[in-house]
């Protein structure tokens, strides 16, 4: 509580201009469309395990191999909350090993302490630095970013960024767009666990784009309790569907259809995730998944539908 009234009082201050007269005045539009984060109370030594961690993890991405689309995955926990930390964990894993990009993966995760070895934070920042670091190491001609995205989220902001009473802001639809686009990836297939998710539909789709969304732009979605192992979304998608050797469309729709079985038998208002798929993007997915194991593997943790 704090550090949300702290967090209030600076931003007032910059747009009030009375904090530094001579600066210019902070844009609370420009916030809400773009984002916005402050951390507070940080160590010296978080920020360097912070940069030692980010810095290993990135020097550990292999390079493209030309003539061969490879995908280059980036699974993000944005929230301290331990069931996005768990769902974008085994996300990177799962998605590492069915579209060939074991050793081309970044997991990032919010909450992450001082120690030397660990996930990188979860952070608006990190996932700036993570996708410029891709787009170093792919042809973006030729690859494929995916990214997984988990959080809290809101139906203006976008995406939430939190960590207990050290850090907060939003990463909004403009701006994650900016971020991708501008640094020159075209194929991406974006999967966003979070409520309201919907509202990145219209600001990045491409002829080129794959995304899905765990809610329209005016539904929540459910299953983000602190102590699940999964959200309603992540559990359909990643521990179900896209463990089997099903092709995109059959997974999906397997996907969403667990997710309206589960809020049928609890009485949820539906939260209509949606699927793009745009026109060309099927040349570089059918060649990663002409690639993809033919076994399944096992679900892992308990069911979004059983946790509290």
């Amino acid at each position: 509580m704090r550090f949300a009234q702290c967090g209030v009082l600076a931003l007032s201050l910059l747009i009030s201009g009375s904090a530094f007269s001579q600066q210019p005045k902070f844009s609370t539009v420009e916030a809400s469309k773009n984002g916005w984060f402050a951390e507070q109370s940080r160590s010296a030594t978080w920020y360097l395990s912070q940069h030692k961690r980010l810095s290993t993890a990135i020097s550990a991405l292999q390079p493209q191999r030309p003539g061969l689309v490879d995908a280059y995955i980036l699974s993000i926990g944005l929230d301290s909350d331990p069931v996005f930390t768990r769902e974008s964990a085994e996300a990177a894993n799962v998605l590492a090993r069915r579209y060939g990009a074991v050793g081309r993966t970044l997991h990032l995760a919010a909450g992450a302490d001082d120690k030397a070895i660990g996930a990188a934070q979860g952070s608006p920042t990190n996932l700036a630095i993570g996708l410029a670091a891709i787009a170093a190491k792919m042809d973006a001609k030729e690859d494929v970013l995916i990214l997984f995205a988990t959080a809290h989220g809101d139906p203006v902001s976008g995406l939430a960024y939190r960590d207990g009473e050290y850090a907060a802001g939003m990463i909004g639809p403009q701006r994650l767009a900016n971020l991708i686009d501008g640094v020159g990836i075209k194929r991406r297939m974006l999967l966003l666990s979070a409520c309201f998710s919907g509202i990145f539909l219209p600001l990045l789709t491409n002829d080129q784009t794959v995304i899905v969304t765990a809610a329209s732009s005016q539904r929540t979605s459910f299953g983000c309790a602190p102590g699940n192992d999964w959200t309603f979304f992540g559990d359909a998608v990643v521990n179900n569907a896209l463990r089997k050797p099903q092709k995109f469309d059959a997974a999906m729709g397997e996907a969403t259809q667990l997710i309206s079985n589960w809020e049928s038998q609890l009485k949820l208002l539906p939260s209509r995730p949606q699927v793009f798929v745009g026109d060309n993007a099927r040349v570089w997915l059918d060649a990663l998944e002409a690639r993809m194991p033919k076994t399944q593997t096992a679900k892992v943790g308990r069911p979004a539908i059983t946790s509290g």
